[in-house]
């Protein structure tokens, strides 16, 4: 028998670096599966479903949203997208951690309905250090970069609803912390009482 994995939460500011964190977790644990969103957008080029998203019809997503199958979900330029319930609760029960790399509303909806996920806000260092990456990528307008400053800060009054927060300065060191917080998480006794109590039989 395991206890069940880690929901590992994290959300950030676009150009935070989250991305590039929730990858290197994954390198370092194994164990860490993504999850896979509903969407009801069209398939991109290259997009499999099942693989990228699952890719669903509105009726298909409506009727799941009646059926309370979401962890959480959110409609975005007419589009809904959704972390289904059953494949991360899957996941979890068979031991492997679950990450989801999403907003705070969505972080909010899954806190609501699962508070023991571990929750992690990643931060750049200052608005500046933001306002530089955001530029380096060369992807925005002045405009997008404009909107994307203006919501790192409101977000900040957020940082309180998790449970960790990574100042990602360095990026070696952000990721350390990381897997720091998840090494610890997974030594929690809340998190081995099955463990614990195969170990006690042994002393038996």
């Amino acid at each position: 028998m395991n206890d069940s994995g880690l929901l590992i939460v994290v959300s950030g500011p676009s150009g935070a670096g989250k991305g590039t964190i929730c990858a290197a977790l994954r390198k370092l644990f194994p164990n860490i599966q993504y999850s896979i969103s509903m969407t009801t957008r069209q398939p991109r080029p290259g997009e499999v479903d099942g693989v990228n998203y699952y890719f669903a019809d509105n009726a298909r997503f409506e009727q799941m949203l009646s059926e309370d199958a979401f962890l959480e979900h959110a409609k975005v330029y007419d589009h809904y997208y959704g972390t289904p319930k059953k494949y991360v609760y899957q996941m979890l029960e068979e031991g492997q951690h679950v990450m989801l790399e999403i907003d705070i509303q969505g972080a909010m909806q899954v806190k609501e309905r699962y508070p023991k996920g571990v929750f992690i806000y990643i931060v750049p260092p200052s608005r500046a250090v933001l306002e530089h990456r955001l530029r380096s990528r060369q992807t925005d307008t002045e405009e997008v970069i404009a909107g994307r400053l203006s919501k790192a800060r409101e977000e900040l009054d957020w940082i309180d609803r998790y449970d960790y927060v990574i100042v990602n300065d360095d990026l070696d060191t952000a990721i350390d912390d990381a897997a720091s917080i998840i090494k610890a998480e997974q030594c929690k006794v809340m998190r081995n009482v099955k463990n614990i109590a195969q170990t006690k039989e042994l002393y038996k």
